[in-house]
């Protein structure tokens, strides 16, 4: 895996780059104080993971990771625990508290390299669907199980795994959010959150923070507002 290193404190980055060069499988591309240098070598080379500490001065860790439009995988590293939550938000790798041991960098790596492994394995496990279907086929567990789009509320994303929620039953099935939203008709689905793709006849009430689909209240990201308002305007929906 190639990796780079986003940290401003010469003595935690030292730790780091031993820490890299322990792991014969990581390669290290770059090592950086500067985390807008790290976004120069982004720009141009392929990186799989980024150790990137949080607290920075002028660019902050959260901050890089929302500028990159194709960020690579993130272990956040920090010497606070505050931030826990919102680097689950973001759906980083891991989350590292200095003084962080070799054992626990390890791990973390680790947890990378599988879901690297689990994203090429799920090439296979993209759901099939043709252009004018009614329905897709999704993977689960062994068996690609059949859905009819007119069936699904919504669906939820759970970091490499994906939970479809019908009228029915949940399936949760090895895939990505972008994969199924690519095959699900714009004019019967749209996302509201980087975790929810709901089913437009499924919307009980809506409003620009949240919406209601059967007993789930579900978020709306800024990300998304101005779709669903355009949707709302539209008038696909309501009166």
């Amino acid at each position: 895996m190639n990796c780079i290193i986003v940290e401003d404190e010469p003595l935690a980055r030292k730790l780091m780059q031993s820490h890299v060069e322990k792991i014969s499988y990581l390669n290290l591309k770059g090592s950086f104080a500067d985390p807008l240098k790290a976004i120069e070598l982004l720009r141009d080379n392929q990186v799989d993971l980024m150790f990137s500490d949080i607290q920075m001065p002028g660019v902050t860790g959260i901050s890089l990771l929302k500028i990159l439009q194709k960020p690579p995988l993130v272990i956040f590293t920090t010497a606070y625990s505050e931030y826990a939550l919102e680097g689950y938000e973001l759906d980083v790798v891991d989350y590292l508290i200095k003084p962080i041991s070799f054992e626990r960098f390890l791990k973390a790596v680790e947890k990378a390299a599988k879901r690297i492994s689990d994203s090429k394995g799920a090439a296979v496990s993209q759901p099939l669907a043709e252009a004018n279907d009614d329905f897709i086929f999704v993977k689960d567990g062994t068996k690609y199980v059949k859905v009819k789009l007119n069936d699904i509320l919504y669906i939820e994303g759970l970091k490499d795994y994906v939970a479809i929620h019908t009228k029915e039953k949940k399936i949760v099935s090895l895939q990505t959010m972008k994969s199924l939203e690519t095959v699900l008709p714009s004019t019967q689905f749209i996302r509201i959150h980087n975790s929810y793709i709901v089913a437009i006849q499924a919307i009980d009430s809506l409003d620009r923070e949240k919406v209601q689909v059967s007993s789930a209240l579900l978020p709306v990201s800024d990300t998304y507002k101005k779709a669903l308002k355009e949707l709302i305007d539209r008038k696909q929906i309501g009166s």
